[in-house]
């Protein structure tokens, strides 16, 4: 009897612990057992009722309130504040996965109420972690964070760091709803890692959703992908419907992003077909406005409206104020759409009001958009161009693009019907900026789903490749013992039959070989031309914006005129495999400009003999602009000033020959000095190759060559290119 009573307290202290895995099956058998022998109404009995509601809540909450209601009356009858509070936050906790707030909130008061009566900072902090929750559920991020950040601060107090990483992740949430996708993929990231060491599979599954969240927002879609399939199985592993339910969805999510509707409708129905995770009706919200918009985006109007009606009426239920929003405004586009403006007003009049309440600024932009689109179809103009500023307003608080763009083309056509031209013509350009703008993000989007995409292939390829071998080897070996036990004659008819069919396939491979590495070095050519460097990206706009914040218009206007042409003549350049050279030498004085701009840090050179026109020579494009780049970045290391870039074409016994040079610290001193050297070495491998495939194209010398200029008794680099080229004939 001593043994089983130690056991009794020894589950007792796991349960208060309130640690939530998956892999506590026989852990609850044990406990129902124990639940149906042990029926003296005391602490152990309570505490197996408050550890049974808590596992329960995901999977199946009307058993997880049959338990806590039990507990709740016990403890009301024990009369242990302790546990009395602990019953109260399970309550809570319980409510909160259902999307009844007003009864979570009501039971989460009740026990901060009886926590802060007897000072219990442990029972404090999961109820702030839990109203952080609910918040977040609710949409109201700003209150949402004040609870976590309560929390973390309570958690430092009396875990010493240990439990840190979980309202690290609850932030991360926050951060990532408002944009912060730097600072909460480091916090889900640092959850991840403690969640794997302490093999928390709760854990786990929430910050790989939360990742892939993240490069799904990013458009990072393979990786996306990736992150949530492994959630996915580590949900179907642990039979946790929620956790099944939420990464069906969100790989939905990502494939209707990308435009594939129908896998995305299939992962959709998937997610919805779960039973247990109907209990939590939030989630099967959202997941109905999802197929609406779906069946929306097929023009299967008549579907999309019953989805959207059915997430309305569970909105209603549950007083989930940001769904009700999403699933108005759907309606009120699909009236759009129909040429039912009235109806169509009326639907966004409902969204714009709850979520003029609730402070959703996507839902508010596009209540605002549907307005004023709507009154500009009814020829209602001013009420239009009232709803149409409002939605430029927000959208430019909130960095809204999209929202912004479609706030420029009504106001350009409601001036344009107001006769006003002028304003219509300042709108529609800033209309067009923007739409140039977001098509330079889908272009670098795209690029990066090609990259990963390639990657994967390549991955593939080399896989299949290496099997191949090892086949024919085996088959090759097999062939040759098998003939070697015939007589000698026939033995060296085969060996000589193997001999040609093993050079065949040397021979076959190599060819394979090479003709993958032109590809590799045309795809990597792709690359380089096509994915001009985040790095000078980021700081280009980086500039951009501190000469804003300085109010520099002039500079900034100037600054941007060059930044977007040097980005589209090198969107345009990426097309084709050979440029006048009249474009490439803008793009490079595009670059050196941008570079120079900010600080005058150099001082450069662009000279072509008169021999050369160019605008009747044609290179293949991006082979100059590496090497400029190069001096720039790592030529005057510790040089302040005196800074000098020459580039030089010229023109001898039908070379075209390109020199760059500058007066740094030269390309010996550089080498030892830098930690690039394999990335400098890499770039110069790479148009070595580069050039020789050209000349083997065209049919003439293309090389590339780099000496240090203490050489010729000078300081600096000396890069010397011979650049193949087309000499356009003169009609």
């Amino acid at each position: 009897m001593k043994n089983i009573n130690l056991a009794l307290i020894f589950l007792i202290c796991f349960f208060t612990a309130l640690q939530t895995t998956f892999s506590q099956k026989t852990a609850i058998d044990s406990l129902e057992n124990v639940l149906k022998t042990h029926q003296k109404k005391d602490t152990i009995r309570l505490n197996t009722l408050n550890y049974l509601a808590f596992y329960n809540y995901r999977n199946n909450p009307p058993q997880a309130i049959k338990y806590i209601d039990e507990a709740l009356s016990l403890a009301e009858e024990l009369q242990i504040v302790k546990f009395l509070a602990h019953s109260y936050y399970i309550k809570g906790v319980v409510y909160t996965e259902q999307a009844n707030f007003e009864v979570a909130i009501e039971n989460y008061e009740k026990s901060v109420q009886l926590y802060t009566s007897i000072d219990d900072k442990n029972g404090l902090k999961k109820c702030n972690n839990g109203l952080g929750v609910l918040n977040a559920y609710r949409g109201n991020f700003d209150l949402a964070i004040t609870y976590y950040k309560k929390a973390l601060e309570l958690a430092k107090q009396i875990d010493n760091d240990e439990t840190v990483h979980k309202y690290l992740y609850n932030i991360g949430n926050i951060q990532a709803n408002t944009g912060n996708y730097k600072d909460a993929l480091i916090n889900f990231k640092k959850a991840l890692k403690v969640n794997r060491e302490t093999k928390d599979s709760l854990g786990i599954l929430n910050s790989l959703n939360s990742i892939a969240n993240i490069y799904y927002s990013q458009g990072n879609y393979p990786v996306a992908l990736e992150y949530h399939n492994n959630s996915l199985e580590i949900a179907k592993s642990a039979k946790d419907s929620i956790g099944i339910f939420q990464s069906l969805n969100n790989i939905g999510n990502v494939y209707r992003f990308q435009g594939l509707n129908n896998k995305a409708l299939h992962f959709y129905n998937k997610a919805l077909e779960i039973d247990k995770a109907k209990f939590n009706v939030k989630n099967v919200t959202a997941l109905k406005n999802n197929i609406a918009g779906i069946y929306y985006d097929k023009n299967e109007f008549d579907k999309a409206i019953t989805y959207y009606n059915e997430s309305i009426a569970l909105s209603k239920e549950i007083n989930d104020n940001v769904n009700l929003a999403t699933a108005l405004n759907g309606l009120g586009f699909i009236h759009l759409e129909i040429d039912k403006y009235t109806q169509a007003l009326s639907y966004f009049k409902e969204a714009n009001t709850i979520t003029l309440n609730n402070n959703n600024s996507y839902n508010l932009a596009d209540s605002y958009h549907g307005m004023a689109e709507a009154y500009y179809l009814m020829k209602k103009y001013d009420l239009a161009l009232s709803n149409a500023e409002k939605l430029g307003q927000l959208s430019e608080e909130q960095e809204l693009l999209l929202h912004q763009k479609n706030a420029y083309y009504i106001l350009a056509n409601v001036y344009e019907k107001k006769g006003d031209f002028k304003a219509a013509l300042l709108n529609h350009q800033q209309f067009k900026t923007i739409n140039d703008s977001l098509f330079n993000e889908e272009s670098i989007e795209k690029i990066t789903q090609l990259e990963y995409e390639y990657k994967y292939k390549q991955a593939l390829d080399s896989a299949s490749i290496r099997e191949l071998k090892l086949t024919k080897t085996v088959m090759a070996t097999s062939q040759h013992l098998e003939k070697t036990q015939r007589n000698l004659f026939i033995g060296v008819i085969a060996f000589l039959m193997t001999a040609i069919v093993l050079g065949g396939i040397i021979f076959s491979l190599k060819l394979r070989n090479e003709k993958a590495k032109t590809q590799n070095i045309v795809i990597e050519q792709k690359l380089l031309r096509s994915q001009m460097t985040p790095h000078f990206i980021f700081n280009s706009l980086s500039v951009l914006q501190g000469m804003i914040l300085n109010k520099e218009d002039k500079k900034s206007i100037f600054y941007l005129s060059k930044f977007s042409k040097l980005l589209r003549i090198t969107l345009e350049n990426s097309r084709d495999k050979m440029v006048l050279l009249s474009q490439e030498l803008l793009a490079i004085q595009n670059y050196l400009t941008l570079q120079n701009l900010e600080n005058d840090a150099f001082k450069h050179t662009v000279l072509v003999d008169d021999t050369i026109n160019v605008s009747l020579f044609e290179i293949p494009p991006m082979l100059i602009q590496p090497f400029v780049e190069n001096a720039i970045e790592h030529a005057f290391k510790n040089k302040t000033d005196d800074k000098q870039i020459d580039i030089k074409l010229t023109y001898n016994d039908k070379k075209l020959i390109c020199t760059i040079a500058d007066n740094g610290i030269g390309i010996d001193c550089s080498t030892i000095k830098s930690n690039n050297k394999n990335k400098s070495s890499l770039a110069t491998t790479i148009t070595a190759e580069r050039l020789a495939v050209l000349s083997k194209d065209y049919n003439m010398e293309g090389s590339v060559t780099i000496e240090d200029r203490k050489k010729y008794n000078e300081q600096g680099t000396l890069v010397t290119l011979v650049i193949p080229h087309k000499i356009i004939p003169i009609s």
